[in-house]
């Protein structure tokens, strides 16, 4: 993960939109829209990592907040060192994901997030083959 001074950041905490709950299915995303040519946005990956969706989506029902902003909250739970950094373009985004900060707390929540969606959850490469090949794993 990147750093910024002694602080890891988690790009895209949000799964490129995914953990917004908004995309219900793939002709929700715009012509143009880069995420169509992404794996995880395409055939069974889209419909196996809806799931882990509805998954994360249950308990932010039960928390009374988006899937977001559970999404961002339990970033924000991994450490004092560690920082979400949502890739946000309305002002309706940054007021909701910073209410994230609002949200009650405790250990047994985030075992359940845990569950719900576990590290290696969402299935497909993150990138298009190409873009794969320019990361440095």
């Amino acid at each position: 993960m990147p750093r910024v001074g002694d602080r890891v950041c988690s790009l895209r905490p949000l799964g490129r939109g995914f953990l917004t709950g908004e995309i219900r299915n793939p002709d929700d995303l715009a012509p143009g829209d880069f995420r169509r040519n992404s794996p995880r946005f395409q055939g069974e990956n889209f419909t196996e990592n809806l799931d882990v969706v509805e998954r994360v989506r249950q308990i932010a029902r039960e928390k009374a907040c988006t899937p977001a902003q559970l999404a961002l909250r339990w970033v924000l739970e991994q450490g004092e060192d560690i920082l979400p950094i949502p890739g946000t373009k309305r002002r309706a985004y940054l007021e909701e994901n910073v209410h994230a900060l609002d949200i009650p707390w405790d250990l047994p929540e985030a075992g359940r997030i845990e569950q719900a969606a576990p590290k290696g959850a969402f299935t497909g490469l993150r990138y298009a083959e190409a873009g794969m090949r320019t990361l440095d794993l």
